[in-house]
């Protein structure tokens, strides 16, 4: 029977106690997570009906990926009605009973949050298209004058092409242009419009009203762009997210803190501890940090961490950055292996080729992952991400060890990569598939049906969280143990120490009670006396050595026993 820990309706108000600085949140990607009514797409009830074998993994929080009114061009990233629940995923009242059972198992719920952007079909733009130039209605938008055959400027989209598209007028006549960062049915809002900044504060506080917990921020960088939005050529090896150390216009510009100082007195009037995370792709790490300064947002997504490679300088280095940068403002570093939007870390870590950002992998590149070493090396960062103070967001799936789903059938993938490149990339499907349940279920436990939007590869059935509930040396099992453990020793407001090693294929470390080693060679590594004596409290390794660290695998030691 699980153990229910509800929420405390009195949190410690006490600086530096609250729950977010220290806490693990578990991500869902609701149209794969659990399918309650059959169709092959997941819902609301479907994930009410499995919180609590999420509440069995010592998680503070889930975060869900977007579930309002959408036409569903991007994955829901593209709004219609900020404040409904699109009938693909359920409605309000099944949001209201997923919240109710979230606290009731101590849980808190965060919701995703799309401020830069809507679809097309939004009323609001809907309003603006049949609007004269110069109106109110375009206003909430951003839209300029551009002789045909012409652009106000050279950027390109994200998604290919020009970042512009025109329009026309009722005459059939060329009309105006409007800015999109996106997709051309994801038109940008215009932020130094007033009415778009009450419009977001009601649907903050719409959503808080139901017990909400948070928000994750899509595209916290963007949203403001620079004054006379010049020309530039981002630099064609760099993220199209951003990322790079050259900032493009359309991102990280200075007027994004005056949003989210403003949403944050929002925040503030409710009880809670309520929170703001922001999904920032900018460059170094010191910049990324004021978007948690004290009067703004709580966290920050850590892609730097995310986006380092198997390599223990790489690791220790971009450690000591976070915790500096981060620290600096008084905000923890937060620290993420995998995501909705990148290849799963069970098969990246294994990747020898180049994996641009959201673009994944594809047919022709060459060397796909060992499945083998890809766990081994998935298993053995996570063990070093989960004794890191601070916070850490999880996944779905990556507790089951899923690798990327890579062998699809063509007619079956839908992400929007697939077709911009051309069939060269992937996209983002490989991460999306829905996930297993039950090993001898239809759709492995996803529903009762056997349906599924995408395609579940057989060997689903072997990472099947029936087969692993019970099986002492699963992935599922080490992450059970982990999260059990951070929690007993308060790793996630401990501090960082670094331990000398005479080996620098091992990367050592200590956080208060515990010493973390991490073993970067594909071969075993003899420890030091003074480590090998140490009772081992948790390992990613399958096969354990009393005086060596097998290859590719991080171990927990117990330093009060020295």
């Amino acid at each position: 029977m699980t153990q229910t820990r509800a929420l405390s309706t009195t949190p410690s108000t006490e600086p530096g106690s609250e729950w977010w600085r220290t806490s693990v949140i578990y991500q869902i990607y609701p149209r794969s997570f659990a399918d309650a009514n059959g169709d092959g797409i997941g819902d609301l009830q479907g994930i009410t009906s499995r919180l609590e074998q999420l509440a069995t993994m010592d998680i503070d929080a889930i975060w869900l990926s977007p579930f309002f009114t959408s036409p569903q061009k991007d994955g829901g990233y593209d709004v219609s009605n900020y404040v409904d629940v699109d009938p693909l995923f359920g409605t309000l009242a099944d949001y209201d009973a997923m919240v109710a059972r979230a606290h009731e198992l101590g849980l808190r719920v965060i919701i995703d949050l799309v401020p830069n952007h809507c679809s097309d079909q939004h009323p609001w733009f809907q309003e603006a298209l049949n609007s004269p130039a110069g109106s109110p209605e375009r206003d909430r938008f951003i839209f300029r004058d551009a002789d045909e055959g012409t652009l106000p400027n050279n950027w390109e989209s994200v998604f290919g092409g020009p970042m512009w598209t025109r329009t026309a007028n009722e005459d059939g006549t060329p009309g105006q242009v409007y800015l999109h960062i996106f997709d051309a049915t994801q038109p940008d809002f215009n932020w130094h419009n007033e009415e778009v900044r009450a419009m977001f504060r009601d649907v903050l506080r719409f959503w808080l009203d139901r017990g909400t917990d948070g928000f994750r921020v899509d595209v916290a960088h963007g949203m403001i762009k620079a004054d006379g939005l010049p020309d530039f050529t981002p630099d064609p090896k760099g993220a199209s997210m951003g990322g790079t150390e050259e900032l493009a216009p359309w991102w990280g510009q200075d007027g994004v803190h005056e949003i989210y100082r403003d949403w944050r007195t929002v925040m503030d009037e409710y009880e809670g501890q309520r929170v703001l995370c922001a999904e920032a792709w900018v460059n170094p790490l010191d910049l990324m940090a004021k978007w948690v300064r004290e009067d703004e947002m709580h966290q920050a997504f850590n892609f730097p961490y995310l986006s380092t490679g198997w390599d223990a300088s790489a690791l220790r280095e971009v450690i000591n950055e976070s915790m500096a940068a981060f620290g600096a403002v008084g905000a923890p570093s937060t620290w993420v292996l995998s995501n909705h939007d990148v290849v799963r870390h069970s098969s990246r870590l294994a990747l020898t080729d180049d994996n641009p950002q959201g673009e994944g992998i594809g047919p022709l590149t060459p060397n796909h992952p060992d499945p083998v070493i890809g766990l081994r090396r998935a298993r053995a960062a996570s063990t070093l991400m989960l004794a890191l103070p601070g916070g850490a967001y999880l996944y779905q799936g990556e507790e089951l060890g899923l690798p990327e789903a890579m062998e699809l059938p063509d007619e079956a993938r839908q992400d929007p990569t697939w077709f911009r490149t051309n069939h060269e990339r992937y996209g983002r499907d490989g991460c999306r598939v829905p996930l297993p349940w039950e090993a001898d279920a239809p759709a492995y436990g996803f529903n009762t049906t056997g349906e599924s939007w995408l395609p579940q590869p057989e060997q689903w059935a072997g990472y099947a969280r029936s087969l692993q509930e019970n099986d002492a040396d699963s992935t599922l099992h080490l992450y059970q143990e982990l999260l059990r453990l951070r929690r007993e020793h308060a790793l996630g407001s401990g501090d960082v120490q670094w331990l000398a090693s005479n080996d620098e294929k091992l990367l050592t470390l200590q956080n208060g009670s515990v010493i973390i080693v991490m073993n970067f060679c594909a071969d075993p590594v003899r420890l030091p006396p003074e480590l090998a004596k140490l009772p081992r409290l948790v390992s990613s390794a399958l096969q354990v050595s009393e005086s060596s660290i097998e290859g590719e695998t991080a171990l927990w030691l117990d330093a009060t026993r020295s």
